[in-house]
């Protein structure tokens, strides 16, 4: 059991390496310097548009001084496992009054959730409506459900687990895998 769910956490972890990356580069104006599927190089907080996703949220990415020493690591200004990174929070914004408002509703976050545990095609929903948390099913993308007379050959991840609901260790595995596919680090 464990070599089949370290081989699935590997595919997963390769999969988003070049998914993620190949999402980043559909941004409007593309990140500058451009964002390479297999190579990780050039991602993690050297890269702005990464680095704005996984910048903790107690820092101000925009503020060119604050993201300086964040990449001089500046004692101040420390990215450590205990930060919450942005893509964390819808639209990736923070109010450090109300710090549970928009957690977990990142468009990033949801978007790679859908890609792991329902279908690659269900992540690539650009509706807004149907990309919110509420709206998140287990059950993949509609038009990829069972009409009356078809067969499915293979189930989605959600479906093999019997997941009926989005479960906190799977929020937790989906921000892990997209802080992984988001960094410049190579390997665990």
């Amino acid at each position: 059991l464990n070599k089949g769910a370290d081989g699935a956490r590997a595919d997963d972890t390769t999969r988003l390496k070049v998914t993620v990356a190949s999402w980043l580069m559909q941004l409007t104006p593309s990140p500058s310097p451009v964002i390479h599927g297999q190579d990780k190089l050039g991602r993690g907080l050297n890269n702005d548009a990464t680095g704005r996703l996984i910048c903790p949220v107690d820092y101000d990415w925009n503020d060119l001084v604050v993201r300086q020493h964040i990449r001089d690591y500046h004692p101040d200004y420390r990215v450590t496992a205990y930060s919450w990174p942005a893509f964390l929070y819808k639209d990736e914004q923070y109010d450090p009054q109300n710090p549970t408002d928009g957690l977990f509703k990142g468009k990033l976050l949801l978007k790679t959730f859908k890609y792991i545990f329902t279908s690659p095609t269900s992540a690539e929903t650009e509706d807004q409506e149907e990309l919110s948390p509420d709206n998140i099913s287990t059950q993949g993308h509609p038009k990829q459900r069972r009409t009356s007379g078809e067969r499915r050959t293979r189930c989605n991840v959600a479906a093999l687990l019997n997941m009926k609901s989005v479960q906190p260790r799977s929020i937790a595995y989906t921000a892990v895998q997209l802080r992984f596919a988001l960094s410049s680090t190579g390997s665990w």
